[in-house]
């Protein structure tokens, strides 16, 4: 029997993208890195009350892909975590604008690609960082000079 999924996902995932946003990818992977391995039910509460105008579309995506996860993997919608969100560069538009005595200056307008991966389950605990109590060395004293 082969595996005719694609993008190498397992069972309990799903995948949605979204193509040729109108932001540069800078801008985009601000609003990533927000809901990265959140609990979807918290990241849609983030994304809406975000000022961040591309964070509509990254909302967009991540209910297109709590949608697949429904209807075609028929996975419960309470029990999704961002499993993976990444942004990258699509095109750029080059457009010239006239400048003084003849010449020209470049107006550069750059599209970004979105692709969200949610897993059915409990998200995989973060590593904390360890207390610094090993690190703590004794209070120095400065001598007071009179």
């Amino acid at each position: 029997m082969t595996d005719k999924r694609r993008y190498n996902l397992k069972d309990n995932q799903v995948r949605a993208f979204n193509k040729l946003i109108r932001v540069s990818h800078q801008k985009l992977c601000l609003v990533t890195y927000l809901v990265r391995g959140m609990p979807v039910a918290r990241a849609i509460d983030v994304l809406k009350f975000s000022k961040k105008r591309v964070a509509g579309e990254v909302l967009k995506t991540l209910l297109s892909a709590v949608a697949n996860a429904e209807h075609n993997q028929k996975l419960p919608a309470d029990s999704l975590y961002i499993k993976e969100i990444w942004c990258g560069k699509a095109l750029t538009m080059k457009r010239m604008m006239p400048g003084p005595r003849g010449s020209a200056k470049p107006i550069l307008k750059p599209f970004s690609n979105l692709t969200i991966i949610l897993e059915s389950g409990a998200p995989a605990p973060k590593a904390t960082a360890k207390p610094e109590a090993e690190k703590k060395a004794a209070p120095k004293k400065e001598a007071k000079k009179k």
